[in-house]
């Protein structure tokens, strides 16, 4: 595929079609994160398809813009998703239980209703970060050495 280095792809039909199109994969990734502890989905899945949808803009507008557009250090990101996923587990020890115990409540927000509120979706919301950094990682390191 020529010209599709680090530099992009100057195709603005690719362009055009990848922004509905990551727009479209990053909400239902939110979607399989907050829903996945009930449903099927959940932390890894909505990571990996974030990560799709990251890759996909870093193809179409190129490294340098894309880095420009989503300025995120993604290997910040493996420890702050793991430290989310381990306190979580820990948390349970608060509350005198087993490690990684499952609780869950309700909260009355504004807009939305009655939401449920489990301790899974924040250890899934840990899981998330840790896989878009660890998946973004590694494809930038690849894409960097080409």
């Amino acid at each position: 595929m020529k010209g599709a280095s680090m530099k992009g792809i100057d195709d603005l039909i690719l362009q055009s079609t990848v922004k509905i199109i990551a727009f479209v994969i990053l909400a239902f990734s939110l979607y399989s994160l907050f829903a996945g502890h009930n449903a099927t989905g959940g932390g890894f899945i909505g990571g990996l398809m974030t990560s799709a949808a990251l890759v996909l803009i870093f193809i179409s507008y190129g490294y340098e813009v894309a880095r420009h557009v989503i300025p995120v250090d993604f290997k910040r990101l493996i420890p702050a998703g793991l430290g989310i996923a381990l306190l979580t587990g820990i948390g349970s020890f608060v509350f005198q239980q087993p490690f990684l115990s499952h609780t869950y409540g309700y909260w009355d927000l504004p807009f939305f209703g009655k939401f449920e509120w489990a301790t899974a979706m924040l250890f899934d919301l840990g899981v998330y970060i840790t896989v878009v950094g660890v998946t973004m990682t590694i494809i930038l390191s690849i894409a960097e050495d080409q």
